[in-house]
């Protein structure tokens, strides 16, 4: 009886050419290259939506607590004019009274007006902050 040999069961070495290696060893090492870079981003792109976050948190709440010491002076100016007027005797001491309370209160409110423009603009480049330097990174690194 005769052994029939089977075609497939021969192995045939097969070398990849060394040019062809070299190739896929340089493109796998780009691609690790690439890969960790953009891991690096993603990083830190995690790491600036967290500062952004917490920085538009802390100025929202500083922003409720002007509004709040605002809403508290205005109401105490209310009270201070009610006071004054139950105390009049005249129509001209009303008269006296109400003008000085507007003035009064417009002098105020253009002051809280400022106030608080000045605190958004703060606020806004505070939240800002971290995405430009993040940007600035991000580009170094990826270019």
């Amino acid at each position: 009886m005769a052994q029939s040999q089977d075609p497939f069961s021969t192995v045939v070495p097969f070398e990849v050419p060394g040019s062809i290696r070299e190739f896929a060893e340089k493109g796998v090492s780009q691609a690790r290259e690439t890969y960790e870079k953009f891991k690096d981003v993603a990083q830190s792109s995690n790491e600036t939506i967290e500062a952004v976050y917490a920085s538009a948190a802390k100025g929202a709440s500083d922003y409720s607590s002007k509004l709040i010491d605002i809403a508290r002076a205005n109401t105490n100016a209310a009270f201070d004019l009610t006071e004054k007027l139950v105390a009049v005797k005249s129509p001209s001491d009303v008269f006296s009274i109400w003008t000085d309370y507007a003035r009064s209160q417009y002098e105020a409110m253009t002051s809280q007006a400022r106030e608080l423009t000045e605190l958004s603009q703060r606020v806004a480049n505070e939240t800002v902050e971290p995405i430009k330097t993040a940007s600035s990174k991000v580009f170094n690194k990826v270019a």
